[in-house]
């Protein structure tokens, strides 16, 4: 079994995958009185295919035993897809570069307080991954007509590895 540490999540590291959703660094300026500050224009939402919407969800999601035995990959041909959590724990971010239609090797992330990231469309990415303890999220991804899920098993899975996160 190929083992993969994780790595920090960088906007450079990621932007082969989409966008990493953070305040850090981004464009903002203030709104409403100038009692709030607006980051602006953090990721790119697309929607493709008959009947398309935007859908805001919340997903609530449960840790895995780490190290991750990665077997499965997924990926959304017809939209984004962005996972912003709703507390300051970490969680695991998993991508693939597309080789030929079929996931490469994997890469994977773990998020700082504040960060979220946005799939970019067709982008081969883990599932939901949650360090230590269950996590809400704001999920904002596609609606409509037409097949948005390809799945892609490994047949020998990865080790994906943590470090301390002390």
């Amino acid at each position: 079994m190929k083992r993969i540490e994780a790595g920090k999540l960088t906007r450079d590291a990621f932007a082969p995958f989409g966008d990493v959703i953070e305040t850090e660094g981004a464009a903002s300026f203030l709104i409403n009185a100038d009692k709030c500050r607006r980051f602006h224009d953090l990721a790119s939402v697309e929607t493709a295919g008959e009947n398309a919407r935007v859908l805001i969800n919340i997903f609530r999601g449960t840790p895995y035993a780490l190290p991750l035995q990665l077997s499965m990959v997924e990926r959304h041909p017809l939209g984004t897809q962005a996972f912003m959590p709703l507390s300051p724990a970490p969680f695991l971010v998993i991508v693939c570069p597309d080789e030929g239609g079929k996931p490469g090797e994997p890469r994977a992330f773990v998020t700082r307080p504040g960060q979220g990231v946005n799939y970019a469309r067709g982008t081969w990415h883990g599932v939901l991954t949650p360090i230590g303890e269950p996590q809400d999220f704001v999920v904002v991804d596609r609606g409509g007509d037409g097949n948005n899920l390809e799945e892609f098993h490994f047949p020998d899975p990865f080790e994906i590895t943590v470090p301390s996160l002390t």
